[in-house]
C-alpha cells in the first residue's frame, strides 16, 4: 500500500509540473506553473543517496545500535521464557 501512494505521488508531481493545474477561467497561468528541473530531481536523489550511505554505514560500523536489548538476555533452559 505504501509503493502504490508513493508511485501515485510521483505521478501527480510529474503532471503537475508539467502541464500545471486546471484553468476553468481561461487565465494565462504560465506565471503561476513551479518549474521543476532537473537540478531538483538531481538534488532530491543525492540527498536520498546521502542519507542511505549513512544509515548503510550505522549499521555496518555500529551494528548493535540500533537492536535490542532483550537480544543480549543470556538463556536460561531452567526457566520457560515470557511470552
Amino acid at each position: 500500500f505504501p509503493f502504490i501512494i508513493i508511485g501515485l505521488v510521483l505521478l501527480h508531481l510529474l503532471f503537475l509540473h508539467e502541464g500545471g493545474s486546471s484553468n476553468p477561467l481561461g487565465l494565462n497561468s504560465n506565471l503561476d506553473k513551479i518549474p521543476f528541473h532537473h537540478y531538483h530531481t538531481f538534488k532530491d536523489v543525492l540527498g536520498f543517496l546521502i542519507m542511505l550511505f549513512m544509515l548503510i554505514e550505522l549499521s555496518l560500523l555500529f551494528p548493535n545500535l540500533l537492536g535490542d536489548a532483550e537480544n543480549f538476555i543470556p538463556a536460561n533452559p531452567l526457566l520457560t521464557p515470557i511470552h
